[in-house]
Order: C-alpha cells, then structure tokens, then sequence
C-alpha cells in the first residue's frame, strides 16, 4: 500500500532521514519505534507531506507522493494524528470532528462516520458540545484519532498516541488502535512506548539517527536482546 525508497530529508543542514525504505501493506499495523530524534515523526510528517524529501520516492497504492500538498494527500486517503494531539482548542468537540470530514460531501456516509467514532469513543459523545481545550488529554487524544478518521482514511498514521497518558488511559488507546485496524483501516505507528507498540503490530523498524537498522516481525523483534535492551528497559 506504502512503500518508502532511499527517502533524505533535511531540516536545513540537517540531514534527518537518510536513505530509508520500507514498506507498509494493506490491512497491518507496522510500528516504527527508536529514541527521541530517531526520525520516526519526520518519516509520518514526510508521508503526510507537511516535509518534503530531498531525494528518494514515496508511493501509495502506486501514486506518486513526493511532490504533492498534503490536503490532497488526505484526500488519497492518508489521514495523520499528530504528536501531541493538536485539536482545535476554541471548537467544540463536534466541530472537531466535522472539520475531519472537510474534503467529504456524501453527507450519509459523514453521518455513518460519526456515528462509528462515538461508538469507538463514547466519551466524545458525552462531551460533544465541550470546547475542546478543556478536555482532559487523554479526551483530546480520543478526539485527535477521531478527527483523523472523519477523512475515511484507508491508512492512518499515529504520532506518539500514548504520550503524558496514564497507564490506564494508553490500554485503552491501544485496544481502540486494534480494533480500527480490525475494521480494516491500515495503520502506521510512532511510538516511544516500544513494548505496547510491538505487542499489537505486525511488523517493525527500528530507527536510528535517521536509518532504519533492524526490521521484521514485531514478535520476534520483541524477543531480540539487542531490541530489548535498547527499547524495553532489559
């Protein structure tokens, strides 16, 4: 569905992603772990088209996307939720999700949608009419994955999903992740909690400085002593 090759971006001088491929297919979750800096958020803000690639080609479902603006990759059907949620924090909760659905007119299937992210979150349906910056962060993360999956998205790109949330609160981000992959939305995953995102993904890389330096099957990456020691605290 995604395939990354020999893809360098630079902020500025800085040469942040260098050379990396990979590939994600329909229907998984690949999860892209490795320390702060790694390049993980600059390999999804590559993808969404928010940084360019100096070199390298980066393809969905065989277009293209190097050069595109990002609302037209949304409308591909790439849809990101960004690190550290970023909702509209003046707006309601339902204007938030009705802004996700700005490039959608078939009204019916806006309608469906909504229905579906208040089944996924029903605290969003409890706090529907609330102003959005006055909900709680693990509120505002549920309203960031809903709002991204108002654009219908055949795959979506999670940043950092678990970051400042209790260990209750990430369970539960966790378990919804799964179930709209088991609904068959394809999902690429940034995360610092390694051991979470290993254990629901079907695929990793790992990045380093910018490379990808170890890939595979996320069990068997789990298992490796090299992962765990650098990722999973031994």
């Amino acid at each position: 569905m995604l395939v990354l090759e020999e893809v360098n971006v630079y902020y500025g001088a800085i040469h942040a992603l260098k050379g990396i491929s990979f590939e994600v297919n329909q229907g998984e979750i690949v999860t892209l772990i490795g320390s702060n800096g790694a390049g993980k958020s600059t390999s999804l803000k590559t993808i969404s088209g928010l940084l360019r690639p100096k070199t390298g080609n980066i393809t969905f479902k065989g277009k293209n996307l190097a050069s595109i603006a990002p609302q037209v990759i949304v409308a591909q059907g790439i849809s990101q939720v960004p690190e550290g949620r970023h909702v509209f924090a003046n707006m309601t909760v339902i204007e938030n999700l009705e802004l996700g659905a700005y490039l959608r007119k078939d009204k019916a299937g806006i309608k469906q949608d909504m229905q579906r992210v208040y089944e996924l979150f029903p605290r969003l349906l409890e706090r529907n009419a609330q102003i959005s910056g006055t909900l709680s962060g693990g509120e505002q993360q549920m309203l960031a994955m809903g709002r991204a999956l108002m654009s219908k998205p055949q795959l979506l790109l999670l940043d950092e999903p678990s970051m400042g949330l209790a260990p209750i609160l990430v369970k539960q981000i966790f378990s919804i992740i799964k179930e709209i992959n088991a609904s068959g939305t394809t999902i690429l995953l940034v995360e610092q909690n390694a051991h979470m995102a290993l254990s629901i993904a079907n695929r990793a890389y790992v990045l380093e400085t910018g490379k990808i330096v170890l890939s595979g099957d996320s069990k068997q990456l789990a298992a490796s002593e090299e992962v765990r020691k650098a990722y999973l605290g031994g």
